[in-house]
């Protein structure tokens, strides 16, 4: 899926900025840009797809993603019925991989860093000790200025970069430069297939959705999402799931099997495994024991 450009707001006197935003959702927009981003979600709770990973995210999650990393946040569809009492926050703070200076970041003592930037191009999952260092820092910057907010900046790259509580979240991605033609298609292909997920999608109705053949689709497709069609599908269904094994306790397994588009048990229990590693049952099991 080709990522929409996202050019960040930030006054063009400094490459960095730090903010706190609390909206009605966080957009649905697969976009990327040359910063490097922290993002600890306060509030929310839905989708994210991040490089070629998709996955649930809760209130609480703390992200470092990469200069040029395709991702997005789908919030639950709560977030879109126009409620002003449910909304979104979050906290982000982003900065220019040379936002020190190109001079500085060739100095020997900043390896570390140049490494921690080249890792983050796969995204990571931030957490323990470290996660509560830099919530700690990300909240100060919110309110500093100048110098105090630059030091803080450096205080965050510095942790993460002699940190071992990251957790890599994509396997790979090379970001493409795309028209906006390109981009308004791949986000029109995307906002369908989470809207109908649950439904049976064939590749006739998606291909339609693309303006494109069915055989110049599943190549388009294959191409921008490293991913089938198919594949794609069946990990959003996946994903809706093992929300609702953590979230719906009522809920039987194959209640869930067909409210998240599978046809049958046995599929969605093969497929569950091959994306996760585990069933249905044990996944719910583990989350049950250790919460």
């Amino acid at each position: 899926m080709k990522p929409h450009f996202h050019l960040v707001p930030r006054n063009a006197e400094f490459p960095y900025l730090c903010r706190q935003h609390t909206l009605p959702n966080l957009g649905t927009v697969w976009h990327y840009h040359p910063e490097i981003e922290l993002h600890y979600i306060i509030r929310g709770e839905g989708m994210r797809f991040v490089g070629d990973n998709i996955s649930s995210f809760d209130a609480g999650e703390l992200l470092l993603l990469g200069e040029n990393l395709p991702h997005m946040w789908r919030c639950s569809p709560k977030y879109f019925l126009g409620n002003p009492n449910i909304t979104a926050e979050a906290i982000v703070v982003q900065f220019l991989p040379d936002f020190m200076g190109k001079d500085f970041m060739m100095k020997r003592e900043v390896t570390a860093v140049h490494s921690l930037f080249e890792r983050a191009k796969h995204g990571y999952v931030v957490y323990g000790d470290t996660k509560q260092k830099l919530v700690a820092l990300m909240q100060k910057s919110v309110s500093a200025e100048g110098l105090d907010r630059l030091v803080l900046i450096m205080n965050m790259i510095h942790i993460l970069a002699n940190s071992s509580e990251l957790t890599q979240i994509a396997t790979g991605w090379t970001t493409r430069h795309v028209n906006h033609e390109e981009s308004a298609r791949i986000n029109e292909v995307y906002h369908y297939i989470l809207a109908r997920y649950r439904e049976d999608i064939s590749l006739q109705e998606i291909a339609s959705v693309a303006h494109l053949s069915v055989t110049s689709f599943c190549r388009y497709f294959k191409m921008m999402t490293k991913k089938t069609f198919k594949d794609f599908l069946i990990e959003v269904r996946i994903s809706h799931a093992k929300r609702m094994l953590i979230e719906s306790r009522q809920h039987t397994t194959e209640a869930i099997c067909f409210e998240c588009g599978f046809s049958n048990r046995s599929n969605f229990f093969r497929h569950f495994k091959r994306f996760v590693g585990c069933t249905p049952v044990a996944y719910k099991r583990r989350y049950t024991f250790n919460a």
